[in-house]
């Protein structure tokens, strides 16, 4: 039975402002995922952003030229995405709907050039259901069609816990079991607001290979765990220098792990 996470969506529900402007507060994810996305991406055609949110990548993506199907699991962030789209006057480029990630029935499309999930695998803790979400991407790319799949790292999280929430150092019961099962424990800590999961670099590629993907990248989006404040303060050349480096060693192995994010670049095969 597919997981209730009627709680995921009340969480989001209750944080449109936030979600609205998290990639502001954390540029460096976004600078680099747009420079993954520019590299990967086709020169043109049809994408499905799956857990679009408020539109953050569908609405320069179809600024860009691309025609963008986005559904999320939160009414309110497609209000806001529609809202977005309507004052762009992308509403010829953009379609905005309700959606679980696990049933994208209402999605009749098959040939997208390709498919963006950059949230809705933070939150489904069961494999099975991160399994039935891959699967509703694969039905819906054309073969040879992209999928970005973004993550959060099991062991890149820990410098920012300690640093914006120390007091989680307590919970012992769900620490141990995010790090034995990539996710909170059962009997979920009230100092924790909703549930995630936290994935091994290993456990990406298997994933996704068992839903017959082919690797191409797998990068961490925050490199050499450079902080937020200290990049979001660059400006200019030096800015973009640092961008360029960053950018370069997001593949190195012994660091992909250390990161924030992961993020999965594949693509269908079968």
């Amino acid at each position: 039975m597919a997981d209730d996470v009627t709680d995921v969506q009340a969480y989001y529900d209750k944080r449109i402002e936030q979600e609205n402007g998290r990639l502001e507060r954390h540029q460096i994810e976004r600078d680099i995922t747009w420079l993954y996305l520019d590299k990967y991406l086709p020169p043109r055609g049809k994408i499905l952003d799956i857990g679009a949110a408020t539109g953050a990548y569908a609405v320069p993506l179809a600024k860009k030229g691309y025609s963008v199907t986005a559904v999320d699991l939160s009414p309110k962030l497609i209000e806001v995405c529609k809202k977005r789209v309507k004052k762009e006057k992308l509403e010829k480029k953009v379609t905005c709907s309700v959606a679980d990630a696990r049933d994208l029935a209402g999605i009749l499309e098959t040939d997208y050039d390709a498919v963006l999930m950059m949230g809705p695998l933070y939150h489904l803790v069961l494999k099975e259901d991160r399994k039935t979400a891959l699967k509703e991407a694969f039905h819906r790319l054309k073969k040879g069609g992209i999928i970005f799949s973004a993550f959060i790292s099991r062991y890149g999280i820990w410098g920012d816990v300690m640093k914006n929430i120390p007091q989680m150092i307590k919970l012992q019961a769900d620490l141990n079991s995010i790090i034995k099962r990539g996710r909170d424990s059962d009997n979920l800590s009230p100092e924790i607001q909703v549930r995630y999961y936290f994935a091994k670099v290993s456990d990406t590629i298997v994933l996704h290979k068992s839903m017959g993907f082919k690797k191409l990248v797998l990068a961490g989006i925050e490199p050499a765990r450079v902080d937020d404040i200290s990049y979001n303060n660059l400006q200019g050349k030096i800015r973009q220098l640092w961008l360029d480096l960053l950018f370069s060693i997001s593949t190195e192995k012994s660091i992909i792990g250390a990161s924030n994010h992961l993020l999965y670049i594949g693509v269908k095969e079968k």
